[in-house]
């Protein structure tokens, strides 16, 4: 008999937001909790799942949240199991930039996203790339980048025509984040 997960998700009605109930169902045992308010219990967690949203757009409350920022980059560290898609990703990483300064995040990843007025660029589409012997699908709907050079990517991402895209995959310990947002199902 296949063991039940413990999954542990943030969800927020706008920074963590990008949440599906396909998603929700691939999962077993869920527990919610609000990055901007709260700090998730990952003692007995499976997995950590930071879905898309806009938390470029909460940066003071997150940055308040230093508890649950801390609780995320030690859960990482250790070892714990973490999926983080385009606004998940972005708060895994060192720091979110903006016209008003500079914003301290989880510091799991050590790239700095911007989402400055001068840098927005749409990146939007379908994506797959394969990983450790499996296929994953998505889409990418983002207006922040990367500040600097775009990371390197563990894999080559490809649209629905099967072209190259510059959307890097990361994987550091047992965590994966990318901009993608992946369509996961309980297949």
């Amino acid at each position: 008999m296949e063991k039940t997960l413990n999954v542990v998700i943030a969800r927020n009605e706008e920074s963590f937001s990008f949440l599906y109930q396909e998603a929700i169902d691939a999962f077993g045992k869920v527990t919610f909790f609000d990055p901007e308010k709260e700090v998730p219990d990952l003692d007995d967690a499976d997995l950590l799942y930071l879905p898309g949203g806009y938390p470029e757009k909460h940066l003071d409350a997150l940055v308040k949240a230093e508890a649950t920022r801390r609780s995320i980059k030690d859960f990482a560290e250790r070892g714990g199991r973490i999926i983080a898609e385009c606004g998940g990703m972005m708060y895994l990483c060192e720091s979110i930039v903006t016209d008003e300064g500079e914003y301290p995040m989880c510091g799991v990843l050590p790239y700095k996203i911007t989402a400055r007025q001068a840098d927005r660029k749409l990146s939007l589409g379908y994506r797959r790339f394969m990983l450790d012997g499996k296929e994953y699908r998505g889409h990418e709907f983002h207006y922040t980048q990367f500040l600097g050079e775009t990371p390197p990517s563990v894999t080559q991402v490809y649209n629905a025509k099967g072209e190259s895209v510059a959307t890097p995959v990361f994987q550091y310990k047992n965590v994966l984040a990318s901009y993608t947002h992946l369509y996961l199902t309980a297949e």
